[in-house]
């Protein structure tokens, strides 16, 4: 069991309106739409898949990550290397 799983069904519905939005901006280009119209859907959907990211990080720390600290040991310091090593990702990006 991981932290997201109580949440499971609202990520996957999150994922496919994402899903929805990338299959979106591939009909625009097609069609030929305005330059700044398809940017500002880029937008709307790197938002969704940060918000998916920020979700799944809280969840990670506030389940997989106090488990481990709980536990102790090197799960501990492994799981909050991960953790980090997840938020650089983040805003890197």
């Amino acid at each position: 069991m991981y932290g997201y799983t109580a949440n499971k069904e609202d990520y996957l519905k999150r994922l496919r309106r994402i899903e929805g939005q990338v299959r979106g901006l591939q009909r625009m280009v097609e069609e030929d739409k305005y330059c700044i119209d398809i940017l500002t859907q880029v937008s709307a959907a790197t938002k969704a898949l940060q918000s998916v990211a920020i979700g799944l990080l809280e969840e990670h720390i506030g389940y997989c990550v106090a488990q481990a600290v709980t536990a102790g040991g090197p799960e501990a310091d492994l799981k909050v290397k991960e953790a980090s090593d997840a938020i650089a990702r983040l805003v890197r990006s």
